[in-house]
């Protein structure tokens, strides 16, 4: 059981977070994660079960369009083309995880959990997760104005199926 987030968490998403972590560990995957606009939330919860976190090889939160360039080695011409919450970096952002670790399986997450600006869609975020030897999948999910908090609870709902999806590949 989820010990520091399990009073903030439905029991829903622990369980999840439960069942994935247990499909890393009898299939020998290490798992990896981007993220932005849940701020380190999926690495938090994952790392977060007991006996289970040892699948856990690393956490990278690059929330600003700088950090997503230099710690994820994306190009900042991408960022700026396509806007730090896209489908084109999610997507950069789970390669760039998976490439930089010793992980198996990344997924990358980026988004607006709102307020944001004029142009921006609140609750619109991109999922990718990358696996070595498969194509990388994407989601992308509008959760709509349901405040910051409902839209990083979503989104590591959002997350832990797509993680889900690629180990089962």
């Amino acid at each position: 059981m989820a010990e520091a987030l399990d009073p903030a968490l439905p029991r829903a998403v622990i369980d999840q977070a439960e069942t994935l972590l247990d499909l890393a560990h009898d299939n020998g995957l290490m798992l990896v994660t981007a993220e932005s606009c849940t701020g380190g939330m999926l690495a938090s919860l994952l790392t977060d079960v007991p006996s289970r976190s040892h699948v856990f090889e690393r956490g990278i939160v690059a929330y600003s369009a700088d950090a997503k360039c230099e710690l994820l080695a994306i190009e900042r011409r991408m960022v700026d083309a396509c806007g730090a919450v896209s489908r084109e970096v999610a997507e950069a952002m789970a390669l760039g995880a998976l490439n930089g670790s010793r992980g198996d399986v990344a997924l990358a997450i980026t988004g607006f959990a709102g307020p944001g600006g004029v142009d921006d869609e609140e609750g619109l975020v991109h999922f990718a997760c990358a696996r070595h030897g498969f194509a990388v999948l994407h989601r992308e999910a509008h959760f709509g104005a349901i405040g910051r908090a409902g839209v990083r609870r979503a989104a590591l709902e959002a997350a832990l199926q797509l993680f889900e999806e690629a180990l089962n590949l």
